[in-house]
């Protein structure tokens, strides 16, 4: 049976993503990495690896796949969004967003959409 191992993001800037996505998930980085490839291990057994590749690729403004960050309910999800703004991501004009929503969309500064999720939202 298979499982998840590593998300891959493709970057633009892999040192300037691995400052971002260290400070963000409290990940660190699985050995020296370089301009072109890093990987990322999560602070904790058993989660998801978080890999970053350079690509020339651009980005999608509406992507098929993104992340989801969980934060506990909406006070945290507003205090992390702030934290991350703070840190370099930039808050998305999200043209989708439903009358009522449970996430808050960003991009990291490679221009990579993900959302923050009010996983107490009813």
């Amino acid at each position: 049976m298979l499982t998840m191992g590593s998300v891959v993001l493709g970057v633009d800037d892999v040192p300037r993503a691995v400052a971002f996505w260290t400070r963000a998930l409290g990940y660190v980085p699985r050995g020296d990495g370089d301009e072109q490839w890093a990987v990322l291990l999560p602070p904790r057994p058993g989660g998801v690896q978080l890999a970053l590749g350079r690509s020339v690729s651009p980005v999608q403004e509406h992507p098929r796949v993104h992340l989801d960050l969980y934060a506990a309910d909406a006070a945290e999800q507003a205090a992390e969004v702030e934290r991350l703004v703070a840190l370099g991501a930039r808050r998305v004009d999200w043209d989708s967003y439903p009358p009522d929503p449970d996430f808050v969309v960003l991009a990291d500064p490679d221009g990579n959409r993900f959302c923050v999720i009010d996983t107490a939202h009813g």
